[in-house]
């Protein structure tokens, strides 16, 4: 465990590497001995910092959401990171790549909430009847924290959080069998990745579900109007300058993002 000094510190040096878009060696390099417990705090100490500097919340993304994501990080459950107002971008928007350190970008729905969801004992079922409507997205992801990083490093940099392009689709929760929605993610008119919603803990559903019941044990709930991002069905792929993105939902659109 980490002492709150060495707390601030830890979210200070990734902070400053956010801003510079500096890679620097992960706090597990510098304390072998921080446990998931203290990554949580760091990350809260950063966002804490940033909204003391106008950034308001917005919602919450979960991150290894499918069980290949989890074995390669040697964990057995998901992990989260706090989503930021200035973290969003509309289909076609252009992003500058110079602004991140390593960006990739990964193909997600996003489920706004209607109703308050407070935990323990969340049900699939609850999950979906608090939603008020689910949207395609792209996750723009970046990695302050140089490799090798572990899952305590990932998790003090806000589960990588660094950006969330919205489609324009809105989606019923009943209006489709979720686990069947599909992605193909292409990068300048490639097909880099394609993948399934299921490929997100069975049900993309089931990332809130984990997401109310893990705040629950925080004393926390999602609230409603949350935006919960529920994991990525492919693999991320990297973004360069010059490239354009687009993630094609079939009949639920597109969202194109172009880096420049």
């Amino acid at each position: 465990m980490l002492s709150d000094e060495e707390r601030r510190e830890a979210s200070r040096l990734l902070l400053e590497a956010e801003v510079n878009r500096v890679q620097i060696p992960g706090p597990s390099r510098t304390w072998p001995h921080m446990t998931l417990e203290d990554s949580y705090a760091i990350a809260a100490i950063g966002i804490e910092d940033k909204v003391s500097r106008g950034a308001g919340f917005r919602g919450r993304k979960v991150g290894l959401t499918s069980k290949a994501m989890q074995r390669s990080s040697q964990i057995d459950e998901p992990d989260f990171g706090i989503l930021l107002d200035d973290m969003f971008f509309e289909h076609g928007a252009r992003i500058a790549r110079g602004d991140y350190c390593l960006p990739r970008v990964e193909l997600e729905l996003a489920f706004v909430l209607g109703d308050r969801l407070a935990g323990p004992g969340v049900s699939l079922t609850d999950a979906m009847g608090a939603t008020d409507h689910i949207v395609p997205a792209i996750e723009l992801i970046d990695a302050r924290p140089l490799d090798p990083r572990t899952i305590f490093d990932t998790v003090a940099d806000n589960g990588a959080a660094a950006g969330v392009v919205m489609g324009e689709a809105r989606l019923g929760p009943e209006d489709l069998d979720l686990r069947w929605v599909g992605g193909i993610l292409l990068c300048n008119g490639e097909v880099e990745e394609t993948g399934l919603a299921a490929g997100v803990l069975g049900h993309p559903g089931n990332a809130v579900v984990w997401l109310a019941n893990k705040l629950a044990e925080l004393g926390l709930a999602i609230e409603a109007g949350e935006l919960i991002l529920t994991g990525s069905f492919v693999r991320p792929v990297w973004a360069q300058a010059g490239d354009s993105i687009v993630a094609d939902f079939g009949d639920l659109g597109t969202v194109d993002v172009d880096f420049v």
